[in-house]
């Protein structure tokens, strides 16, 4: 009789006590010098027989049934199956005589032998994988309630075989981070971070670009701001967190915003989208003219004028030198001189020194907002237990509350680390205020573009060859304040502006009555500080000594 030799051991845990496979080559080769077995060829399989679909295994099977071999020489019947497909395959053609033995270290399968035993033992190894694979997957959802990601590092990190951990990789970590401060910006595509990532030595496994799938999930995997994903739910992470979650916030938001955006099939000029038309109210657009003389010269020469695409206009061109020059004599009104520049250093230093005594009472009440986080967690765990919600609803409203809390988190941390974080925004609007005075000298026109858009977005007009539009409301403060600086010696009644989120007025009046009468004359909202200190907001202020001043009001 001869026999087919079978040698199988997993990767898998299941099969850690088991011998290797160069062991059970040894014994079960001694078996047949002992036992006189004729091997014809011996099969070698290095997976797990939980599934159908073994190659090797099915090869063998095959040329069993061609009748090359009549028996087949295993350490234990294990190794043939751990699943009820091939074992229902092996048990009928030891059945029908065509495997006539199966021979292990301890016993030997005959066809005449009671089959209830043979089936008892593969029951038990199919049981005993089914539970193995049960065992895992709660070791897994465990170790991910406790923080630790289940499985590979993303780029990034890396995984500590001595720890069981995942730790940041030093140089990777810093790319990563550039890269979403790159994308967080808003003027880079997918395939420009994929390419930022090459250049920087950040590769796929073989050495190549990363593909721009891939470079977007990096961009979207909440992993590298200390969350992450398991089976569909959201988990707080032990690991440390390469980005800020008010960073990779804004990351989302870009990616929502640019989604498949179509190619530009001309290249824009440097103002488009930045006005409409004034009088019917549709796009401004660009075109260029040049013009050759006989005598060599050339010249080139851009027009801006209204798209006229819906109703009849009137309106003419304007070419691009006048439009430069009715910005640029524009933006001298918005220019923060420097004596108030140097007012307002002196008030931020105040109110600095201020907030470091207040900031611990803001912490608190993060705090307890972060506990009354943690209790609607388990109310909502609760209510999925009792099987009153759905799961889609369960793990929806957990990752909100789990990404608010982080949120928070990251709130106290800057908190405890700089309590006058909050003063920033107004510093930045300082400087850039003061910086406004350089602008019209620049020929940038890039640079009077990013001046304009500061202080009126994108909602400029363009009426009679000449731009203007509605001002920030803080940007409309010191112009007014420039304008008539004799109105605000004494109090400031001339302007009074109420806007409880940036950049929306939502009252407007002159005196000191209306919705936001319990502010200060003039008060204009600076910066929406829910990213910072919760529910406080930053205000400024127009102050009798004509200097626009920042406070922080609950």
């Amino acid at each position: 009789m001869k026999y087919f030799l079978y040698a199988r051991k997993s990767t898998d845990v299941e099969d850690k006590q088991v011998l290797s496979i160069e062991a059970q080559l040894s014994e079960l080769y001694a078996l047949a010098l002992r036992e006189g077995l004729e091997i014809v060829e011996q099969f070698v399989e290095k997976r797990s027989a939980k599934m159908p679909g073994r190659p090797v295994f099915s090869e063998m099977m095959a040329r069993l049934q061609k009748g090359e071999a009549q028996g087949i020489l295993c350490w234990k019947i294990d190794r043939l199956s751990r699943n009820p497909v091939d074992s229902g395959q092996i048990s009928w053609l030891l059945q029908q005589g065509i495997i006539q033995q199966i021979r292990t270290h301890d016993r030997t399968y005959l066809p005449q032998d009671n089959v209830l035993i043979m089936s008892v033992e593969f029951g038990m190894a199919n049981e005993y994988i089914r539970q193995l694979s049960a065992n895992t997957a709660r070791g897994l959802r465990a170790k991910a309630r406790r923080g630790d990601f289940p499985g590979t590092a993303p780029v990034g990190y890396r995984n500590d075989p001595r720890t069981k951990t995942i730790m940041l990789d030093k140089k990777k970590s810093k790319i990563i981070q550039a890269a979403f401060e790159k994308y967080s910006k808003g003027n880079s595509r997918v395939e420009d971070i994929g390419k930022f990532l090459y250049d920087n030595g950040v590769r796929s496994l073989y050495g190549n670009r990363i593909h721009d799938d891939r470079v977007k999930f990096i961009l979207t995997n909440p992993f590298y701001c200390g969350l992450f994903l398991y089976m569909g739910e959201l988990y707080e992470g032990r690991h440390t967190p390469i980005v800020d979650k008010r960073l990779f916030d804004k990351v989302q938001k870009v990616v929502v915003e640019r989604g498949h955006p179509q190619a530009a099939t001309t290249q824009p000029q440097v103002f488009c989208g930045l006005m409409s038309c004034g009088e019917c109210g549709m796009a401004i657009t660009a075109e260029v003219r040049e013009k050759h003389q006989k005598n060599g010269n050339f010249h080139r020469y851009v027009y801006y004028r209204c798209t006229k695409k819906s109703i009849h206009c009137t309106q003419s061109y304007v070419r691009e030198e006048n439009l430069v020059t009715d910005i640029s004599n524009l933006l001298s009104l918005f220019v923060l001189p420097p004596e108030w520049a140097h007012d307002f250093g002196r008030r931020t230093q105040v109110d600095e020194r201020d907030a470091e005594r207040t900031s611990a009472q803001t912490i608190s009440g993060l705090r307890d907002e972060m506990n009354e986080i943690d209790r609607k967690l388990d109310r909502v765990l609760d209510l999925y237990i009792a099987q009153e919600i759905e799961r889609d609803a369960y793990l929806a409203k957990r990752r909100a509350l789990l990404s608010h809390k982080r949120t928070l988190l990251e709130q106290i941390v800057r908190l405890e680390r700089d309590g006058s974080a909050w003063l920033e925004p107004m510093r930045e609007w300082i400087k850039e205020a003061e910086n406004l005075a350089e602008i019209p000298s620049n020929p940038s026109l890039p640079a009077k573009k990013s001046a304009i858009q500061k202080i009126f977005g994108s909602n400029l007009q363009l009426y009679n060859q000449k731009i203007s539009g509605t001002a920030h409301p803080l940007y409309a403060a010191l112009r007014a304040a420039r304008q008539n600086p004799d109105s605000i010696t004494g109090e400031f009644k001339s302007i009074q502006v109420w806007a409880p989120q940036a950049g929306r007025v939502q009252n407007s009046s002159v005196g000191s009555s209306g919705e936001g009468a319990g502010l200060h004359s003039g008060t204009i909202l600076l910066h929406d500080c829910a990213d910072c200190i919760g529910d406080y907001r930053t205000f400024v202020h127009v102050l009798p000594a004509s200097v626009l001043y920042a406070d922080v009001s609950a």
